[in-house]
């Protein structure tokens, strides 16, 4: 699939057939992720595959209350993926000063920058995905039990689609491209 076309037609899926993914499948599309950029090449992303139904009701049921929908999506999807950011690196010199106006902020550009590549990788391998961004951060962590040198960034819930959702209204160009000069 070419790289404009991936991007045109990837869609978040919240449905999906109880299909397991291989491995093997798995690895390649963090194969590809790893290819991300990052800040100064930290490669800060890591993911953690969660296969177990039993977890996944627990992520489900115990650390989506604000939004119940998440929890629905996640027990529908054969895998969920933490997706983790080491800690105090992207962002940062050496010394542990901020090479950024942004702080600690910049850690979560690259880990969105990944998460959108391994979206788009999964894309290829008619993998469905969508993106998670509301749930507690902290049961979760520990359920995953988490080192503490990592943070959760978003949770990504893929699969098989179920589902064929339309292309959603998009902006005009004009409303998003200004030029500028002096």
């Amino acid at each position: 699939m070419e790289t404009i076309s991936c991007i045109k037609t990837r869609r978040s899926i919240r449905k999906f057939k109880p299909d397991p993914i291989a491995h093997s499948i798995l690895e390649e599309i963090i194969e590809t992720a790893s290819f991300s950029p990052s800040w100064k090449n930290t490669q800060i992303v890591r993911y953690f595959a969660i296969e177990d139904s039993n977890l996944k009701f627990k992520i489900a049921t115990e650390c989506t209350s604000s939004h119940p929908n998440n929890g629905t999506i996640i027990q529908g999807a054969p895998v969920l993926i933490a997706l983790t950011i080491l800690k105090n690196r992207s962002g940062y010199e050496r010394d542990g000063s901020f090479s950024t106006s942004k702080g600690t902020g910049w850690q979560m550009f690259d880990a969105g920058i990944a998460a959108q590549t391994f979206c788009l990788a999964a894309h290829t391998l008619d993998i469905g995905s969508v993106i998670l961004g509301i749930f507690d951060e902290e049961k979760i962590s520990n359920l995953l039990n988490l080192p503490p040198t990592h943070e959760l960034a978003a949770l990504i819930a893929i699969g098989y689609p179920d589902e064929t959702p339309s292309i959603p209204k998009r902006k005009p160009v004009s409303d998003l491209l200004h030029f500028v000069s002096l």
